[in-house]
């Protein structure tokens, strides 16, 4: 992708090698709408990595297409603090897994908490932008999607990379469901 200014306005080109995207657009025909399209009402995804289409026999949805600048502008990644300490780390000991076992075998201790939300939150918004993720299940709570994280070893040696999870919002967002989905 690359910009070029004309008369005092910037004009986004797309790149031969960008992903198309677009846009589910739930359209009602009546009381009986389904719950997972009405999920998926808002929600962007690249074109060769959206959810089946159409979702269903009778299906009234349309993915209209998204201009790639209008998501590079946009798209978005959100996580609660929550789901690093006290979930992640187990600080409460309340959780029975032991995900704080492997980041501690990777050399992150809770004090890393905010910058791996950060990091986090930031890989997963390029390789949203890129449509480097698999989709995962879809109900009546979302549409679930895996972005594999990578993380330099602590100690300077190797990387950790593992999934994590995400949930697809109108516009362009994504919220974080887990921090570890596995290897």
């Amino acid at each position: 992708m690359y910009y070029k200014r004309s008369a005092g306005s910037i004009l986004v080109r797309k790149a031969v090698d960008t992903p198309s995207w677009v846009k589910w657009t739930h359209h009602s025909q009546g009381p009986n709408c389904c719950q997972e399209c009405l999920m998926l009402d808002g929600c962007w995804f690249p074109e060769s990595n959206a959810p089946a289409w159409p979702h269903h026999p009778n299906c009234h949805c349309t993915l209209d297409p998204i201009d790639y600048a209008v998501v590079v502008m946009n798209a978005a990644t959100y996580s609660d603090y929550s789901k690093f300490d006290p979930y992640l780390f187990n600080t409460h000991g309340q959780y029975t897994h032991t995900k704080e076992n492997l980041f501690a075998q990777w050399g992150y201790t809770v004090g890393d908490a905010h910058w791996l939300q950060a990091e986090m939150e930031r890989q997963a918004r390029e390789k949203y932008i890129a449509g480097d993720y698999t989709l995962g299940r879809l109900d009546m709570r979302g549409q679930r999607i895996s972005i594999r994280i990578t993380l330099p070893g602590k100690d300077g040696t190797g990387n950790a990379s593992f999934l994590t999870g995400w949930i697809v919002l109108p516009n362009g967002q994504l919220k974080l469901n887990t921090p570890y989905g596995g290897k």
